[in-house]
């Protein structure tokens, strides 16, 4: 396997892929913000090892890979801490008028996506929202294709169930 640079990996092969890393970064943590600096870190660390002559062989399988990384490592920090989701992030996802049943319904996705286990969502949009292959799912998360397959199963399974209890929610408040 050739060294990255020696490929050609460096600034802007990974800027192919920042808007997708932030988009993925923002539905995985809610927070814009949060999202924001966790994309800057993982490109700064890709820099900094390809620097260091680090193999790349999938420049977006690596950035998401140590995006990954480092939302673990945040949610084990906070986990340690004790540290809860910023009251800002909820009051604002909270705020957000639902003017349309349209997106009240994105809305009701959006919660229900951020009650499934870390994991779960991790997959689910990697899947659903990155379109990338259980392959580079796989290897993002360091699983085996067969665990990505468990999950996203398990995942679209306690959406469906936590969207259908949401409808039904809804029905009995009309009522």
């Amino acid at each position: 396997m050739e060294n990255a640079r020696k490929k050609g990996v460096g600034g802007p092969e990974l800027a192919e892929h920042v808007r997708s890393l932030r988009r993925y970064a923002i539905a995985l943590t809610g927070d814009a913000s949060e999202a924001d600096d966790l994309v800057q870190e993982s490109l700064v660390r890709a820099l900094a090892r390809i620097k260091e002559g680090a193999e790349v062989r999938n420049a977006r399988t690596y950035l998401f890979s140590i995006l990954h990384n480092l939302r673990v490592d945040l949610l084990a920090r906070r986990t340690r801490r004790g540290a809860a989701l910023p009251l800002e992030a909820v009051e604002h996802r909270l705020s957000r008028p639902a003017e349309q049943p349209s997106r009240l319904r994105h809305a009701e996705l959006a919660l229900a996506i951020d009650a499934l286990p870390e994991q779960q969502r991790a997959v689910l949009l990697l899947v659903a929202l990155e379109g990338a292959s259980y392959q580079e799912v796989a290897e993002i998360l360091s699983i085996p294709p067969g665990t990505v397959m468990s999950r996203l199963s398990r995942a679209r399974k306690a959406l469906r169930a936590l969207m259908e209890e949401s409808a039904v929610t809804n029905l009995r408040r009309m009522t």
